[in-house]
């Protein structure tokens, strides 16, 4: 079975044999922090967040107080703060090892996943607060899924919706103690599982989910599926989910247009979704692809090593309406089937498919960049690598870095949820916000109160329509880097859903 945790064990291992690669010139990238086991290890394994407070929160997969891993806090100008040390307790029941980035939640808090660890060694769910007081939510057991990977989402009435990439009730998964499951599960901790993969709808489900405009879920599972991609099982899968769980596959892989589409898809503006796979495609090195809502899958690009390979775990539309994201490995330097692989890049892609590399990692600042980009406020990207940096306490190849990556973009706002109907309070993200005069959502003024220098918060106004929303400042008038959704219709989330069918056939 090809598990992540493995590829990533097995490349950290050959990192010290990888050649230094030519960075591109025409971008600005500037190592933020080098980590030293005992601050965090591996910190490339999940995407970072921005929180209310402006600054950046993540988590390493090893190193910190016990080796586990750990909660991390890093500021723009790069000091990093360890919020927590996982596996402080014999048994490790506050988890251990968490592969997947972070959520604040409306309440103010942080949700994640540790993979492993909990009363059973199959993972965890927790909150931590922004002090850093970690509370177990719940303990994953195996029947109700095993080993989550990726990260939460919040929708509006307060739950979460997650994954994990084993476990479920089907027991008789090939090459492994269950395919995957979704589950849902409240700030309380009360956990209900919405779907077990089976197999042939998918296996090993490493991605979060993303919820579209159209009120239901989407995700990616990275093997299982009608099609063969022998010695695995399976292509991989794109479904769609409504919030009962009933689940229908949207699409199967085949090797010619990707396999082990690993990472989180990403909704734009023009309404398709954009995603990556890790093999496959024309020279099987990994592919970008668009997916409609309907299911017509398009490869955009195909990476070719010298412009990278393995893309990470997704990408991020920026204020300028492109997409951004990294791959693993490759570079101008690379030569295939050798140790070669060089360190891997950051990349643009337009959603017609015009393919621009920005920067080639060396090694001294960053090596395999898994966790993919974020854009802040501010107009830069911010990242993470698993491995590179100049810190020797892990070895030559190092223990992973942060970065910002400058390509010119303004600062703009960022709204929390993305979505909501009228009367909702939502918080705007953005830098410098302090003497904001003017909210307004597609042209309609909110109501708003300036909470600190990088945060508001607004309630969506009466008779709002879909569009950007404008924060006027001193400094001058701040757009939204995506359209804010404004839900006319919106579906019934209060209390516990009425339950569908779990089945992968028929309509929502």
């Amino acid at each position: 079975m090809f598990r992540f945790n493995t590829w990533k064990t097995m490349v950290v291992l050959s990192v010290f044999c990888l050649a230094t690669a030519v960075a591109a010139s025409a971008q600005t990238l500037t190592t933020l922090a080098d980590f030293n086991y005992s601050n965090g290890y591996m910190p490339g394994s999940a995407t970072l967040i921005q929180a209310t407070d402006g600054n950046l929160y993540g988590t390493t997969t090893g190193g910190g107080a016990y080796g586990a891993g750990t909660v991390f806090e890093v500021t723009s100008n790069g000091e990093v703060t360890t919020l927590y040390s996982f596996c402080a307790q014999s048994g490790c029941p506050d988890g251990k090892n968490p592969n997947a980035g972070l959520i604040q939640a409306s309440d103010g808090d942080f949700y994640g996943t540790a993979s492993q660890g909990g009363s059973s060694n199959d993972g965890t769910v927790f909150r931590i607060t922004p002090e850093g007081t970690l509370t177990t939510l719940h303990s994953f057991v195996g029947t109700d899924g095993a080993n989550p990977n990726a990260a939460l989402i919040e929708v509006s009435n307060g739950t979460f919706y997650g994954t994990t990439s084993n476990g479920g009730a089907n027991n008789a998964c090939p090459t492994g103690p269950g395919c995957g499951t979704v589950f849902e599960i409240t700030a309380t901790g009360k956990l209900t599982t919405l779907h077990s993969f089976v197999g042939t709808d998918g296996r090993l489900v490493d991605a979060p989910l993303v919820e579209a405009a159209d009120g239901d879920f989407y995700g990616t599972t990275a093997e299982g599926g009608a099609n063969d991609c022998s010695p695995y099982p399976g292509c991989g899968t794109v479904f769609k989910m409504n919030p009962a769980g009933g689940l229908i596959t949207l699409y199967t892989f085949q090797s010619a247009d990707g396999w082990f589409p690993a990472g989180a898809l990403v909704q734009v503006t023009n309404g398709s979704f954009y995603g990556t796979t890790n093999w496959g495609g024309a020279t099987n090195l990994g592919t970008i692809f668009e997916i409609t809502p309907g299911g017509k899958l398009t490869t955009l690009h195909s990476f070719d090593l010298t412009d990278g390979s393995m893309p990470g775990i997704g990408m991020a539309q920026a204020s300028d309406g492109n997409l951004y994201g990294t791959t693993t490995s490759g570079g101008p330097t690379a030569v295939y089937g050798t140790f070669n692989a060089a360190n891997g890049t950051i990349f643009e892609i337009t959603p017609e498919g015009e393919f621009t590399n920005l920067h080639n990692f060396e090694l001294t600042d960053g090596s395999m960049p898994w966790g993919g980009l974020v854009q802040a406020t501010d107009g830069n990207f911010y990242g993470t690598t698993i491995a590179g940096g100049t810190s020797v306490d892990c070895g030559s190849g190092g223990c992973g870095t942060v970065f910002s990556l400058s390509t010119g973009l303004a600062p703009f706002v960022k709204l929390q949820p993305a979505s909501g109907e009228p009367g909702v309070a939502v918080t705007i993200l953005g830098t410098d916000l302090t003497g904001t005069t003017k909210v307004t959502f597609n042209g309609k003024a909110a109501k708003f109160k300036a909470v600190s220098s990088t945060e508001i918060q607004a309630t969506v106004p009466a008779g709002a329509t879909t569009g950007k929303v404008e924060v006027a400042t001193p400094q001058g008038t701040l757009s939204s880097n995506v359209a804010f959704g404004v839900q006319l219709h919106p579906k019934v989330r209060i209390g516990r859903p009425v339950r569908r069918p779990q089945t992968l056939e028929g309509t929502f």
